[in-house]
């Protein structure tokens, strides 16, 4: 029995732990995969470097992106940060 009462602010921890890091970092994960699996040709994203550029073409883990009219460059799917949605 005193095991018990030992052990159980640790469970009391993890569980906090889980609830309050762990779940929300997956959910995240989960929305950015979906998100990633989504785009399609003419999506305007912004990249983790900050540009905001529209895809060209879709490829298994590569995307080509439309930079300006003259600049059409490749990047990985992980330099996705976000779709870009106009405040206007």
């Amino acid at each position: 029995m005193e095991i018990i009462s030992q052990l159980l602010p640790f469970i009391f921890l993890i569980a906090i732990m889980y609830f309050v890091i762990i779940r929300p970092q997956q959910k995240e994960a989960q929305a950015k995969k979906e998100m990633l699996e989504a785009l399609k040709k003419g999506d305007k994203v912004v990249t983790t470097g900050g540009f905001i550029v529209v895809i060209h073409k879709v490829e298994e883990e590569f995307l080509s992106v439309k930079m300006n009219d003259d600049t059409i460059t490749k990047i990985t799917k992980d330099a996705i940060a976000k779709k870009f949605e106009s405040e206007a």
